[in-house]
């Protein structure tokens, strides 16, 4: 069990350290979280928040873990190993939008634009 968490942290560790994108969502998860708690949001949109934003990284994971395996197992250029890569990248993208419509609907009535 301690060995999970080990390898877990390890690999949290890989992708913080070369993973630009991974890199990018954080901060911003951070900066989204930090916005959360100084807008003091309600229980519930602060869960939607938190749970989105979380989302968000973990998709950006799962690109990095396809697209590594990817390249294990792929040694020269193929249809599959792109289509692979590809949705795997629209994975995090969608994501990535979802989040910020989300957090847009959410932190709107918050800096006064109720228009939504």
């Amino acid at each position: 069990m301690i060995n999970s968490f080990k390898y877990a942290g390890e690999g949290l560790l890989w992708i913080v350290q070369h993973h630009r994108n991974f890199r990018i969502y954080l901060f911003v998860a951070v900066i989204v979280l930090l916005a959360s708690v100084y807008f003091r949001l309600s229980r519930n949109d602060f869960i939607i928040i938190l749970f989105t934003t979380v989302l968000c990284l973990m998709a950006e994971m799962l690109n990095t873990a396809l697209e590594e395996v990817t390249d294990l197992i792929t040694v020269k250029w193929s249809h599959q190993a792109k289509v692979v890569k590809d949705v795997a990248a629209a994975i995090s993208l969608v994501s990535a939008i979802t989040s910020v419509i989300v957090g847009f609907l959410i932190f709107a009535p918050y800096i006064g634009w109720e228009f939504i």
